[in-house]
């Protein structure tokens, strides 16, 4: 399926499905979870990315089939301006990978500030600098995921 508008997305969901919400990185890919009912996203798991790409698209995929996963939000690097930020041909490129893989609807949905947000609460929370490199991509991609499912439920 080709990249949605993000309206669009949820009328392409099978019932009872859930979102994933991915965050890809250069060095990991963060991974989300709705409930069926889109209203909370959890944190599900953080795939490191190895040489081959292919395998990395296969756990993404493999966790989605297992969580019966309807669709796909991917955290878009955007400046501040609201311009593409310098990773957007990259995540374009990943979206286009992980469809080739997968026939789910995929959206694209700003990411601005995710992670800099996750980590000011896990600092918050006195987290160790070790524990927070461990859950923070996971984490950010919840807050993307999040950001989206609060967009459908108010602002759309």
């Amino acid at each position: 399926m080709p990249i949605r508008n993000p309206a669009d997305l949820i009328d392409d969901l099978p019932e009872k499905s859930c979102l994933m919400g991915l965050d890809a990185g250069e060095k990991t890919i963060g991974m989300a979870v709705s409930d069926p009912g889109l209203s909370i996203a959890s944190p599900l798991d953080t795939v490191r990315r190895g040489r081959k790409a292919a395998a990395d698209y296969d756990q993404v995929v493999a966790l989605a089939k297992a969580r019966n996963v309807g669709g796909f939000v991917l955290g878009m690097p955007v400046n501040m301006d609201g311009t593409a930020g310098p990773r957007a041909q990259a995540t374009r490129a990943f979206a286009r990978n992980l469809l080739a893989k997968i026939d789910l609807p995929l959206v694209m949905w700003d990411e601005r500030m995710s992670t800099q947000a996750v980590t000011r609460t896990l600092l918050d929370a006195d987290m160790s600098r070790a524990k927070r490199a461990e859950v923070v991509d996971k984490m950010a991609a919840a807050f993307i995921l999040q950001g989206y499912l609060d967009w459908l439920r108010i602002g759309r």
